[in-house]
């Protein structure tokens, strides 16, 4: 089932447009407002656009003249919340699903059996919504999602309300129910992307700012927002021939794959690995190829080094280093790396 997505959403300045192939699990990323949640709303029918169309397997279900309710769609949204019928026990709620399409009680009973089966959730059917854990009940959201028999599954953050124990879990549940279906997922986890998206699309200020296949995007990002998602640093500006020139005139040098060097004058980006990065607290002296001058903004632990911020910008160093230095937010600092260490390609 392969879904076509361009609609406008004038009030909250949305305005987005990219394609679901069969089968494919498309992850939309972005800053939070950036209209994520917007555009699985409209894909849902809970929401109406003011322009566009959204096109399922063929089918228009939103455009001129042309408004299929959410019931008709087809469609199955997995939230947050798992939402389930307090009053229902697991095996009713998944039940549910199938019910609602006018199925016969017993095979819906029977596709109820064989979901919570699929998610390892079997022994849960008797219970009440009341008597699971965060956990479980998310398992039995995701059977009762995938019971109503979706032509596109959309998840909203599944895993966000969930401890940090249980929800490895759950995404190996996930990557093996959507091997083979149509789905977008919006996530703020890099682990989410990098296992259940076969594509990602981010969206930045309600317009797609890149889109391309998982590996490629967040290997070689091309926006801010997918670098700094991805664990990576990015400068824009515009291709110098050995590097990439920002609009304040800094010029950061770098290397381009063979053949790959963008046209000089034109849009480039350069990227680099925090870990590449070397802190000072006075520029080093002689003639490193990259120095930049910056302020400190955030200290943030990560395991044994210490992610320095500096707005966009991040330095891996170990503990040491930050007290022998004496790094603070608001500290001025300069950033080094080497030529070597850099990415240059077109934006």
């Amino acid at each position: 089932m392969s879904a076509l997505v361009d609609v406008t959403v004038t009030e909250r300045d949305v305005d987005v447009s990219f394609e679901v192939a069969d089968g494919e699990t498309v992850a939309l990323l972005g800053p939070n407002g950036a209209g994520k949640s917007t555009t699985l709303s409209v894909l849902g029918g809970l929401l109406r656009p003011d322009a566009g169309r959204i096109v399922l397997d063929g089918e228009e279900l939103t455009g001129p003249g042309t408004w299929v309710a959410p019931h008709a769609r087809r469609t199955a949204l997995l939230a947050q919340d798992p939402l389930l019928f307090p009053h229902l026990s697991v095996l009713e709620n998944v039940a549910f699903g199938p019910r609602s399409t006018g199925t016969g009680r017993r095979a819906a009973r029977a596709a109820a059996e064989h979901w919570l089966a699929e998610v390892d959730a079997a022994e849960l059917a008797g219970r009440r919504p009341a008597q699971l854990s965060g956990g479980q009940a998310q398992r039995v959201a995701v059977a009762r999602a995938l019971a109503a028999d979706p032509r596109l599954l959309l998840l909203d953050e599944p895993m966000a309300a969930l401890d940090v124990a249980v929800a490895p879990a759950l995404r190996t549940l996930l990557r093996r129910v959507l091997a083979d279906r149509t789905a977008v997922i919006v996530t703020h986890h890099v682990l989410d992307a990098l296992l259940l998206a076969d594509r990602v699309v981010v969206v930045e200020g309600g317009r797609v700012a890149e889109q391309g296949p998982t590996s490629e995007v967040l290997s070689r990002p091309r926006s801010a927002f997918a670098a700094r998602f991805a664990g990576l640093n990015l400068v824009s500006g515009v291709a110098t021939p050995d590097g990439v020139r920002r609009p304040d005139g800094l010029l950061l040098h770098g290397t381009a794959a063979t053949g790959d060097h963008p046209p000089p004058g034109s849009p480039a980006v350069a990227v680099f690995r925090p870990s590449a990065v070397a802190v000072h607290r006075e520029p080093p002296g002689g003639s490193p190829r990259n120095a930049l001058a910056v302020v400190v903004t955030e200290l943030e632990p990560l395991g044994d080094v210490v992610r320095v911020r500096a707005g966009e910008l991040a330095a891996d160093v170990t503990v040491a280093s930050v007290a022998e230095l004496g790094l603070a937010p608001g500290s001025d600092a300069t950033f080094v790396v080497k030529a070597t260490e850099v990415d240059v390609y077109a934006q």
